[in-house]
């Protein structure tokens, strides 16, 4: 028997779905919802009954991008055998997401380039995410860190590693993306062996 909640209505899962394709695939504010009611196949009438602007599409477009990386990093720490490992499954997953033909950035930092501002909603939603991933990240780096003393910055290496993956994939739009991928790997690989410490800079692997 069909569903009748209104938020997980048919209608609804095909306007997100149009949405994430359009949005992802050629900005969001190149995409109007005259667009997406015609995609979607569904009346402008359904559109405002679920999403009572753009705006609030936008946003739960965001937060299911959102949704799929939190399920990532959650696989990848519940099945890895350390958290020096999680990190390297982590990598392989984004390293893996830049060689696919789909592939155009993230999606986050696209959003955040069409919304600058940061009193924006779109703006807050996209550090939200931002500051939940760099949390993620740290707590795994201060498990690789924990037996090296106060010294130790997880904090220092999750921003890190933030920095290398925006940087990886800005790049895999310009550059070979095998390369990208395998420098950002070994990128990640140096900061799971060489411990941040406080006024240094480690040398990476090269």
């Amino acid at each position: 028997m069909p569903s009748t909640d209104p938020t997980r209505s048919e209608a609804r899962e095909r306007l997100l779905a149009t949405a994430g394709q359009l949005f992802y695939g050629e900005g969001i504010r190149a995409v109007g919802v005259d667009r997406l009611v015609s995609e979607a196949r569904v009346t402008r009438a359904t559109f405002y009954r679920h999403f009572p602007s753009k705006e609030d599409l936008v946003l739960a477009y965001l937060r299911g991008v959102d949704a799929q990386v939190r399920a990532a990093v959650r696989e990848a720490t519940g099945d890895a055998a350390s958290a020096a490992d999680a990190l390297r499954t982590i990598a392989g997953t984004i390293g893996d997401d830049l060689v696919r033909p789909e592939f155009r950035g993230c999606a986050f930092l696209r959003a955040a380039a069409e919304f600058p501002d940061p009193d924006d909603a779109v703006h807050r939603e996209v550090a939200g995410h931002r500051a939940w991933f760099v949390g993620a990240v740290r707590d795994l780096f201060a498990e690789v860190y924990r037996n090296e003393g106060p010294s130790a910055r997880p904090d220092r290496a999750a921003r890190h590693f933030l920095m290398l993956r925006d940087g990886a994939m800005s790049a895999a739009a310009i550059d070979d993306t095998e390369d990208v991928g395998e420098t950002f790997r070994r990128g990640v690989e140096g900061l799971i062996t060489v411990v941040h410490v406080p006024g240094s800079l480690p040398h990476l692997p090269v």
